[in-house]
């Protein structure tokens, strides 16, 4: 008898809440997703190794229940402190227009805390792990194997998948290019690898072994059910849980996304360097024909402090909304309204 995903998961239903890094997977959504029956996960992308200690030890103290921790895999970037200094410049008019007084950050500044991150999940014993960018190495996929680790890689293209699967992943995201946020894209340019769910998912099925996970513009029981029906074993839905109670989002951001239609979302490099999709702001639109960005993670470097005050003045048009194709679809509710509304509406499809 084959044992699904969420059955080696240990969780009730096959439903996984995205990994949305920049302090919206807080302890309090990651565990009510957990004690939803899904698997709730940590987005430690831009984490300080001490957050993400402390993090994980408050989601332990609201939950046993199996969680994850997702990973951004580094990539190299041959910038020179003068290019820095140029892309630097281009940001000035958004720092004056919120008062943002500063020094320009040092290239070494700028280096990834992944190895970090990685000693830290492999020491707290996480249960899951998924990575985003990129693939870990083979030497560390034995090692998260060796502690029992359950590995997720993502992939948006079959190659990618293949490529994952080979270095030993034990499930793959195929992230659609619906999906909110960044472009997991590691094997070329993200321009090349833009399919749809419906095209991704059974082309993925069809080449791999390893369960299949559906990502990008999830968002109801709908939704859920095309993408099992498609042959994944199981979803991952990110700007659903943005929204709800639990989300440690801003408050400004949860009502762009609440009121945001679906042509206000674009892709943009503007704030991190690499493709992500969110909805258009004045940021966003101010930096469409800028030719001086930095790519990732240099350029999410310097806009930091851009977002951080834009937070902090409780004003949108110059923070990373990040979010899927289908926001009409977002709902404020509670992370047990949302998963019940799904389960619900799909057994009584069934009956």
């Amino acid at each position: 008898m084959t044992i699904l995903l969420h059955e080696k998961l240990k969780l009730r239903y096959p439903i996984i809440q995205a990994p949305m890094a920049g302090g919206i997977t807080g302890p309090e959504l990651v565990s009510a997703v957990s004690k939803s029956g899904c698997l709730g996960s940590i987005g430690a992308g831009y984490m300080k190794p001490g957050d993400l200690s402390s993090l994980i030890s408050e989601v332990k103290a609201e939950t046993e229940l199996p969680f994850a921790v997702n990973l951004f895999v580094p990539e190299s970037q041959n910038v020179s402190e003068s290019e820095i200094k140029v892309a630097y410049d281009a940001l000035q008019p958004y720092r004056g227009e919120l008062g943002i007084s500063e020094t320009m950050p040092a290239l070494q500044e700028m280096a990834s805390p992944y190895h970090e991150q990685l000693e830290i999940v492999l020491r707290e014993n996480v249960p899951v792990v998924s990575f985003t960018f990129g693939m870990p190495a083979s030497e560390e996929v034995r090692e998260l194997k060796n502690q029992g680790v359950f590995i997720i890689g993502t992939a948006t293209s079959v190659m990618e998948a293949i490529l994952l699967e080979d270095r030993g992943v034990d499930a793959i995201v195929a992230q659609g290019s619906e999906a909110g946020g960044h472009r997991g894209t590691f094997s070329g340019p993200s321009s090349q690898h833009l399919l749809g769910l419906m095209s991704l998912v059974p082309q993925i099925c069809d080449f791999v072994s390893v369960p299949v996970i559906a990502a990008g513009g999830i968002m109801d029981a709908r939704s859920f059910r095309a993408a099992l029906q498609l042959g994944a074993q199981a979803v991952q839905m990110g700007t659903a849980f943005l929204t709800t109670h639990e989300s440690s989002a801003h408050p400004a951001y949860k009502e762009a996304v609440l009121n945001a239609r679906e042509d206000q979302v674009v892709v943009t490099a503007a704030f991190s360097g690499k493709e992500a999709r969110g909805i258009k702001n004045q940021f966003i639109h101010g930096m469409e024909n800028e030719t001086r960005i930095l790519p990732y993670p240099l350029q999410n470097e310097l806009t930091k402090s851009i977002r951080k005050a834009a937070a902090e003045q409780n004003d949108a048009e110059f923070m990373s909304l990040w979010c899927g194709q289908s926001p009409r679809l977002s709902r404020s509710q509670s992370v047990e309204e949302l998963v019940n509304s799904i389960i619900h509406a799909n057994k009584e499809a069934r009956t």
